[in-house]
């Protein structure tokens, strides 16, 4: 940032907070890929391609996200009455603890329910994380800069959860067995209390620790703050995003979020799904599980795949960290919007058919090298919106604004793509689930690509680099 200010030791806890925030977001979301095949086989007690396993992935896919929409809507409403901090605060004490206590599901309900709260958590915090750095750092490129940066450590998200992942699956036999204290025992009982996928949810207690102790010291948005004592801050509405000077900005970045959601959900999310279908990782496992039986088998199954899909989401993760820094070090170099997104746009809708549809069915490194670029392309979209959002609405509706777009196209409508593309899997041909699926992702990603170029011929250019006070 040498053409801007230097730092405050204030303003670097405010970014470390706000990378942590956005990198734990990440992490919880994309935990569900790596721990939701184990989960409903031992929940279920159902097999992957049978019609139980097929109905309650897409499930679990869908619904927090729907819950999670409608809450973080609430929630972008509440960042604009009670303030950023606040809400920021209780958001991601929310997710963490409750991806800590689904660790301790005895059935398929109960987690549901508990990934529905993490959800809402991380909806909440998106928005109310964006709004606050946006109006914290007035001055242009600087915002632009420390928006981007932050939003870069949402990848170190991926890659931190696929490492614990794969570590945890290597090491689970050694940990403390998990068990309900004697009074929670009504909840039922839970069935391997060295379960790798257990242990990776419990993991996501970890940035409520650095909160709690910095809480005390996070400054509220001077801006916001001076409107509400002044007694001049507006109430937020949410008709008033369909105003004819906002309408446009509200459909068009709310069906593109849905797009960029749409691809990440309904193909880069199912790789877990897909990686055992590729013919060398069914060598492994065969090479693996020989002479075995039973259970011993299905660990030493579970072990092969886990591990190769873990491989294979982690690279996915380095490529949408590295498309993350391009983005933000693009931000400030190109001044249209739409050309933008657009740098990311058309080379996503020539690779993700290529990596989906053919990769495959030929070989792993091919798959983990084309895997890298899709998240490449993908990932960076999903910065581009914190920092465009917050140039969109007037502060009264900055919140309410940016979750409208975040939380019902991209959290709802996006993730509503997994379901899509779980239940489409379901007639396409193809004798494995591993490669049914891979098919599905290939349709249904290819699809949002197009629809989100074509979206983004209406997307508005800001009309001014400052942050605006009203409409």
């Amino acid at each position: 940032m040498a053409d801007s200010k230097r730092l405050t030791p204030i303003q670097w806890t405010i970014c470390v907070i706000a990378a942590i925030g956005f990198m734990f977001d990440t992490y919880e979301l994309l935990m569900m890929p790596l721990i939701l095949r184990p989960a409903l086989m031992e929940l279920l007690h159902a097999a992957p391609g049978t019609e139980a396993f097929s109905h309650w992935r897409g499930l679990l896919f869908f619904i927090p996200a729907v819950v999670g929409g409608i809450f973080g809507l609430l929630g972008g409403y509440l960042t604009d009455r009670l303030g950023r901090r606040r809400v920021l605060t209780w958001s991601i004490l929310l997710y963490a603890f409750s991806a800590f206590a689904a660790g301790y599901s005895t059935s398929v309900w109960m987690l549901l329910v508990l990934r529905c709260t993490t959800f809402i958590g991380v909806c909440v915090e998106f928005v109310a994380a964006v709004a606050w750095l946006a109006e914290l750092f007035p001055e242009p490129k600087q915002r632009e800069r420390v928006l981007g940066y932050t939003q870069f450590f949402s990848s170190f998200g991926g890659i931190l959860v696929a490492a614990i992942n794969g570590w945890i699956v290597m090491h689970a036999g050694s940990f403390p067995a998990i068990t309900l204290p004697g009074w929670l025992t009504s909840l039922g009982h839970i069935g391997e209390s060295h379960a790798a996928w257990r242990y990776t949810l419990m993991s996501g207690l970890i940035p409520a620790i650095p909160l709690i102790v910095v809480r005390p010291f996070l400054p509220e948005s001077p801006s916001w703050q001076a409107k509400r004592i002044a007694g001049t801050l507006r109430r937020p509405s949410i008709r008033e995003l369909f105003a004819p000077e906002l309408r446009r900005t509200t459909i068009v970045t709310t069906l593109m979020m849905a797009c960029g959601f749409g691809a990440a959900f309904g193909a880069i999310q199912q790789i877990p799904q897909i990686v055992p279908g590729v013919p060398e990782v069914h060598d492994r496992v065969v090479e693996a599980t020989k002479g075995l039986m039973g259970k011993e088998a299905a660990q030493a199954r579970g072990q092969v795949e886990q591990g190769a899909a873990s491989a294979v989401s982690g690279i996915q993760e380095w490529g949408g960290l590295a498309g993350r820094l391009a983005l933000a070090l693009l931000v400030t170099l190109i001044v249209s919007r739409r050309n933008l997104i657009r740098v990311f746009l058309f080379p996503g809708l020539v690779i993700l058919p290529i990596v989906f549809g053919w990769t495959p069915h030929h070989s792993l490194s091919s798959l983990q090298c084309g895997i890298f670029l899709v998240g490449f392309f993908t990932v960076a979209q999903f910065s581009f919106w914190g920092n465009y959002l917050p140039r969109m609405y007037p502060l009264h509706l900055r919140g309410t604004g940016e979750s409208f777009a975040a939380n019902i196209g991209g959290r709802m409508i996006g993730t509503s793509f997994a379901l899509v593309t779980s239940e489409f899997a379901l007639v396409m041909p193809g004798e494995t689930d591993a490669v049914k699926m891979a098919a599905a992702a290939t349709i249904v990603g290819t699809f949002v690509y197009v629809a989100n170029i074509v979206l983004s011929f209406c997307l508005p250019e800001p009309q001014h680099a400052e942050l605006p006070e009203q409409v």
